[in-house]
């Protein structure tokens, strides 16, 4: 039995898994994943391969959702990781009672060639750039509403910075949020949905602290945990990092759509890292060996519309289905995977398009930024 491992540049965290996964003498071995031109027909070697690159590379992610068909376990689910992004993580978050910053999805700056005005029909043009600011506050926290490695951040202290910054992100999909001002930051890894590692964390410096450093009130640590738990179950990651920006004794969830962590040793340190490493290797091997072989899914509709006060579905609402009993089940299930996973969680992030034209946001962000209105544009 064969675990695969698939990887980018990172040359510390994977070696050693491998090592580690090897000398746990448990029945199960790993490597590094070898693949060339894939047949439909083709079955795949591995039991299960732990995925650490295919945000990067598009034929990697469409191997791996071909090997889940064919009845590999793939950690972290590729067809969520398709889907998700950072703004329906804040919204999900916020309906399972985690504190999140207020946070506002913007528009794009500017779009992809080929786009026209009637393809913004949808739009409020322009922005009510007042309105945005008053409710967020100053200062505030422009990102990227997906992506991650600190990339495209930006801090503004004012609406005019806002638009500076704003006007560099061309056909980025933006988020404007709350800025936290913290006592405490940490980051916190989540492995099989269970085991949480609280790490104190300067964002400032982008360095772990050592516990002794930086205690943590048991209270407190026992919600992040909690929280980190329920948003980690919710999601369907079994490897993720959570962060939370700690403020007058609450932690605000910040970022917690990671599913391939930085696990390198000499950003996390060595504590840390030998944490993660065996709790990532007895994960693997656990799923290996006890795991049937399934496509796992969420059934949004059960638990993404909860009351204030109602109890959550049991693990979010989670169902597995084994589909490698046969073609005939296999082809059964494809109704409800492409309508279940598909239409429910990329139809409510495809409008997308925002703003007029490319020159028309331009026009927006300086001339008419402080100009309110809620007519669409002229076809």
């Amino acid at each position: 039995m064969k675990i695969g491992i698939l990887v980018g540049m990172e040359n510390t965290f994977p070696p050693a898994l491998i090592e580690k996964i090897n000398g746990m003498d448990a029945g199960v071995t790993a490597e590094y994943v070898k693949v060339g031109g894939v047949k439909i027909e083709d079955g795949n070697e591995y039991r299960l391969i732990f995925d650490r690159i295919s945000h990067e590379i598009p034929f990697y992610r469409s191997y791996l959702k071909h090997a889940v068909l064919n009845g590999t376990i793939v950690v972290n689910n590729p067809f969520w990781w398709s889907a998700d992004e950072k703004f329906f993580g804040y919204s999900l978050a916020t309906k399972l009672g985690v504190a999140v910053p207020k946070t506002i999805l913007l528009p794009q700056r500017s779009y992809k060639q080929g786009v026209t005005d009637e393809s913004l029909r949808n739009l409020e043009f322009p922005l009510d750039w007042d309105a945005i600011v008053e409710h967020i506050g100053l200062p505030a926290i422009l990102k990227p509403h997906d992506g991650g490695g600190w990339r495209d951040v930006y801090k503004v202290h004012s609406l005019h910075e806002l638009w500076q910054c704003y006007d560099t992100t061309s056909t980025l999909a933006m988020t404007l949020q709350e800025f936290i001002d913290f006592t405490q930051y940490v980051r916190c890894y989540c492995v099989g949905k269970k085991h949480v590692l609280v790490m104190p964390y300067d964002p400032h410096n982008r360095r772990y602290v050592p516990r002794e450093e930086s205690p943590i009130d048991p209270d407190i640590e026992a919600r992040i945990i909690r929280d980190t738990i329920l948003i980690n179950e919710s999601l369907g990651y079994d490897f993720n990092t959570v962060e939370f920006a700690i403020k007058d004794g609450v932690p605000y969830a910040i970022d917690f759509t990671n599913p391939a962590p930085d696990a390198d040793i000499w950003s996390v340190t060595e504590p840390y890292f030998n944490w993660v490493l065996d709790a990532v290797s007895e994960m693997l091997v656990d799923y290996a060996l006890n795991s049937t072989p399934s496509l796992r899914y969420h059934r949004w509709n059960k638990w993404l519309n909860i009351e204030n006060g109602q109890d959550l579905p049991s693990t979010a609402g989670e169902i597995a289905h084994d589909i490698v009993l046969g073609v005939e089940q296999v082809a059964h299930r494809a109704s409800d995977v492409i309508s279940e996973v598909i239409e429910s969680l990329t139809e409510p992030i495809k409008p997308r398009r925002a703003r007029k034209t490319a020159g028309d946001a331009t026009k927006s962000s300086k001339s008419s930024r402080t100009t309110k209105s809620t007519k669409p544009p002229k076809k």
